[in-house]
């Protein structure tokens, strides 16, 4: 269509998202099962190659690729990699959280994992954020866990497992992480990247800066809308992983966002 109505830009800047030795499958998950189950709909494409989850809801922006990061921590240890990150310890019961090795280490091999601990039995506060790449051996271990609490299978208990046989390595990534699966994440995100953008930066940030964004009493306000009258006589009213990627030429894809 877009060849046909002469939008050679528009045309060129799609085929340029994907890459052209990659190819897109897709995989349903029938029912919501967990990330450990969704990981096993994926065994079919990955086969006996490692490979990423790359979890949507978590975005990270930085100038080296997360996941190119994490390929390069796994080409030197070949092994499973993690990406992590320091939380607030009172958050740790939203995340599988690790113990290391080396605490202060941007590279370290795991000593465990548990999901979603409260803050005071949590071992650390370093929390593996939607980044991993796995070696296939994580198959196994999953269909062997079986379905858990509320009838899931675990990602986390998956690794916990793997760990037993494998080392595990968790990788401080550098960049920033928005974590989209918030209403407050997204929202950041979103302003963020459009203040950033090449086209659209300059003329949002303009935008920005005709809002009200500060109330005389110090709270954030959204700016005044005009008042309407009704007309004669009638009331008017005015009414937006998970892909396993597979290697290539020995390496995990890369990550592009």
């Amino acid at each position: 269509m877009l060849e046909a109505q002469g939008k050679s830009d528009l045309l060129n800047q799609l085929r340029s998202v994907l890459p052209s030795y990659a190819s897109c499958i897709y995989i349903r998950q029938p029912a919501p099962l967990g990330l450990g189950h969704a990981v096993l709909c994926a065994q079919p494409a990955v086969g006996a190659e490692p490979f990423f989850v790359h979890l949507a809801d978590d975005l990270i922006r930085s100038e080296v690729a997360c996941l190119q990061q994490m390929a390069e921590v796994y080409e030197g240890k070949k092994a499973s990699v993690l990406g992590v990150q320091v939380i607030p310890r009172q958050d740790t019961e939203k995340y599988g959280i690790v113990e290391v090795e080396a605490d202060g280490s941007a590279v370290s091999r795991v000593r465990s994992i548990v999901e979603k601990p409260k803050p005071a039995a949590a071992p650390s506060n370093l929390a593996v954020v939607g980044r991993y790449v796995l070696t296939p051996s994580i198959f196994d271990h999953l269909e062997r866990l079986g379905h858990g609490a509320g009838g899931e299978i675990q990602l986390t208990d998956g690794i916990a497992s793997l760990m037993r046989e494998e080392a595990v390595y968790a990788h401080r990534f550098s960049g920033k992480r928005y974590d989209c699966g918030s209403k407050l994440g997204y929202l950041q995100a979103t302003v963020e990247y459009a203040l950033g953008h090449p086209a659209l930066g300059k003329d949002f940030r303009k935008y920005l800066r005709t809002l009200e964004l500060d109330g005389g009493d110090g709270k954030r306000a959204a700016p005044a809308l005009r008042k309407e009258r009704p007309v004669s006589g009638t009331r008017r009213t005015d009414a937006r992983r998970p892909n396993g990627r597979v290697r290539r030429n020995g390496a995990p894809a890369r990550d592009t966002r």
